[in-house]
């Protein structure tokens, strides 16, 4: 392919490089040069012109993406995808199903060595993926490219190498432990946890066969699954290869096949068969709905991807993967334990749709003249907090104008419209690197006061666990504002929907610490116009 400029007298049939404005006429990038084209820039006295040329051999960006597709997933029904048409030198493969990716990672790292015009970017190997997830993007990055160079890359490519695994195993039995004392608490959160992490991943959770924590108990529980998926949830941690969990695997005819794992959380998962049947010893952390390696070992068992032991060691890189409560010791992260005074910023979170005010903007209200909003905010700006960041919707102006001349950041949720958790999402991330700590505030509760906002702070000490600071009332009913430390920002990061942080709130134990405040303020909101008259009427009734 030529490239470069020339006389607009030979530049047709030519593909114009960069897009031209000539008043409400508009000349695209990409477009083939007619006659007409050549005219009209004359008469614009243009002389020279930027373009690509095709040389016999070339092939268009969009037929060489287009090839290349083809080859990746020779039988898309097969492989779980749809191809998407080529544009703009483009060609996405989406997922047809829900499963988990599984990449020939070397015949692509061999198609992207071929030539830098040539690119194939996919999500990460053994990704969980949902139907209409983009997998894969082939980009021609030139508008032609030779075709010896599509011919060298196909070359690289033999059979399915992109391929979404669906669901292999549809039903997973559950073995409980009990240890002495554990309470039946303890045994259902278990079970939840568990149970809707393979309705997640579409199976059914069958028997749930409850035991003492003894090596008989456990191999006996296993005799009666019949499921070809079992999963064990010890009552106790399993510190060993012959500890009780794994020995009643063996005592029952299985075999272990891999003790332990290199990712955190998650480290004390064992891997097993029993006949035909996989077996996985799920660690601890499984009580938890935060990410931690059983999800990825699962995954893929329940896809029927094979998992060895080379597989489960190879998963180290990446598998520091984030704090949670439930750890039984404390990390070092914060950068309060390095520099004395922890940093904290207040996350505003202003992006709700006010979907219940009949037409009207909540945040917009005004109490004593002052739209609610700005109102929330002021008070913020005045406690002790280093920042105060506030996130809007995509469609936000006038939340943003009435924030004007507050010393505020005003962050936009582009997916707000996902829920609360995109929202804080933004914030958290916005904060993340440069904070202790956040302080998540509603700013449709009218009654939130800066005083509130200096007892969550001076609550907060890393160095005692108090890393969960939450605003109870008088009574002891908890409400709002909530303190999450920095150890929880990826567990925050990783909510999904409407719920907001309340999971981890609850799974929080130790960590969690209440700070009482004088009236009902923390629990107080306005969604409604009902809730604003009865506000105001109560409000003015106070003065």
């Amino acid at each position: 392919m030529k490239f470069g400029p020339v006389p607009v007298a030979e530049a047709l049939g030519a593909t114009l490089a960069h897009s031209l404005q000539f008043g409400s006429h508009r000349l695209r990038k990409g477009r083939l040069l007619s006659a007409d084209d050549l005219d009209m820039l004359r008469s614009h006295d243009v002389d020279t012109v930027v373009v690509a040329s095709f040389e016999p051999d070339d092939l268009s960006e969009n037929e060489a993406a287009a090839r290349i597709g083809a080859a990746l997933a020779p039988d898309p029904d097969i492989a779980g995808l749809r191809l998407e048409a080529p544009f703009t030198g483009r060609v996405n493969l989406i997922a047809a199903r829900d499963g988990v990716l599984v990449l020939a990672a070397d015949a692509i790292r061999a198609l992207n060595a071929v030539d830098p015009a040539i690119t194939l970017a996919t999500l990460a190997q053994h990704k969980r993926v949902s139907a209409g997830d983009m997998l894969a993007t082939i980009k021609i990055i030139p508008y032609a490219v030779p075709n010896t160079a599509v011919e060298r890359a196909l070359g690289c490519l033999n059979g399915q190498v992109v391929k979404v695994h669906a669901r292999h195993h549809q039903r997973a039995d559950l073995v409980l432990t009990r240890t002495a004392g554990m309470g039946d608490k303890l045994m259902r959160k278990g079970e939840t946890a568990v149970s809707k992490r393979l309705t997640a991943l579409g199976v059914t959770l069958g028997q749930v066969i409850a035991v003492d924590h003894e090596e008989a108990a456990v191999a006996d529980a296993l005799r009666r699954s019949s499921a070809p998926l079992v999963l064990i949830l010890g009552g106790s941690a399993t510190s060993d290869a012959r500890d009780v969990c794994p020995a009643g695997l063996v005592a029952a005819g299985g075999r272990m096949e891999r003790f332990g794992m290199p990712v955190d959380p998650g480290n004390l998962l064992f891997l097993g068969k029993l006949g035909e049947r996989d077996v996985i010893g799920l660690p601890g952390c499984a009580r938890s709905p935060a990410l931690n390696g059983a999800d990825w070992v699962l995954e893929r068992v329940v896809s029927g991807i094979p998992v060895t032991s080379e597989d489960i060691a190879d998963m180290g890189i990446g598998g520091l993967l984030k704090e949670i409560p439930t750890r039984p010791q404390p990390r070092a992260f914060a950068l309060a334990e390095k520099a004395g005074k922890p940093k904290v910023a207040v996350i505003l979170l202003a992006a709700g749709a006010s979907r219940r005010m009949g037409g009207r903007d909540k945040l917009m209200e005004t109490i004593d003249d002052v739209p609610l909003l700005r109102r929330t905010a002021d008070r913020m700006i005045k406690s002790s907090a280093d920042s105060v960041i506030v996130v809007l919707p995509p469609d936000g102006r006038d939340r943003e104008e009435v924030l004007q001349g507050l010393e505020v950041q005003t962050l936009v949720a582009r997916d707000a419209a996902l829920g609360m958790s995109a929202s804080l999402r933004a914030g958290v991330l916005e904060a993340a690197n440069s904070h202790d700590a956040v302080i998540l505030a509603f700013a449709d509760m009218p009654d939130i006061e800066e005083a509130q906002i200096d007892r969550l702070i001076a609550a907060f000490d890393p160095k005692t666990n108090a890393l969960i600071c939450r605003s109870v009332t008088a009574g002891g009913v908890p409400g709002q504002p909530v303190l999450f430390g920095k150890r929880f920002f990826g567990a925050l990061c990783e909510l999904t929907g409407d719920l907001g942080a309340r999971e981890i709130v609850r799974g929080a134990g130790d960590y969690l610490v209440d700070v009482p405040d004088a009236g009902d303020g923390p629990v107080i909101d306005l969604d409604t116009p009902e809730a604003w008259e009865a506000y105001l009427a109560d409000r003015s009734g106070q003065f």
